[in-house]
């Protein structure tokens, strides 16, 4: 059996309406290009663009919630961006994962379930290749935030990853108190990839050859 490499840290993410986004300055703050690409849009307009390349077209009046980190202190890196696009009854039209790797690439997919299975497309990691099946099941209540992903390779888990959290209302006092347990969250986040990736060097992974990778439609450079 191969040996289980484990890597844990605590974080916090924003749970956010794209058309309500809160605006804390250098402390949290979120720009159309780092979501989808298009900085000449707004976030949701870059989401119903893409949505609507691949094939389900959104309301007027649906919304549409994002998970994500925030632009902190001049920065953001956000490996994984969940966005659920709800009707106006409240129901799930569809789910955009927008995944971002440590070579500045992005990628995002579609699907129309809370649980579902995707075709692994992107290079994310250099232990991987681009094959295989991700498993993901989201869940967003009043009372909790659940992702969790698992990726299979000839009917075998390889690899997992979960964060689960409890929505906060964001009040300027809040995100001064969480800013000041975990500062530089994103700068941290970044710096552990890469310091993981490292360790796991060293211990002689073979690593993968990485091929440019060229966005699906709606997804900008």
């Amino acid at each position: 059996m191969p040996k289980r490499h484990r890597f844990r840290y605590r974080t916090y993410q924003w749970l956010v309406d794209v058309t309500d986004l809160p605006r804390r300055g250098w402390l949290g703050s979120f720009r159309a290009s780092d979501h989808l690409g298009d900085g000449q849009r707004s976030i949701r307009e870059n989401v119903a663009r893409f949505t609507a390349a691949h094939g389900v077209q959104l309301a007027p009046d649906d919304r549409v919630v994002m998970l994500a980190n925030a632009r902190t202190f001049g920065y953001v890196f956000d490996p994984l961006t969940v966005f659920w696009c709800l009707t106006a009854a409240g129901d799930l039209r569809c789910v955009v994962l927008e995944i971002h790797n440590t070579y500045g690439e992005r990628h995002a997919q579609l699907a129309t379930a809370g649980r579902f299975s995707l075709d692994k497309e992107f290079y994310v990691s250099p232990f991987f290749t681009v094959d295989g099946r991700y498993d993901v099941t989201l869940r967003v209540t009043p009372d909790q935030v659940a992702v969790a992903i698992d990726l299979h390779r000839q009917d075998r888990r390889v690899f997992s990853a979960a964060f689960t959290g409890r929505p906060r209302p964001a009040g300027r006092r809040a995100v001064l108190a969480t800013v000041a347990r975990h500062p530089f969250v994103t700068h941290q986040i970044a710096t552990l990839i890469r310091v993981h990736g490292v360790w796991l060097w060293l211990r002689r992974l073979p690593v993968v050859h990485r091929r440019p990778h060229v966005p699906p439609e709606g997804v900008a450079r």
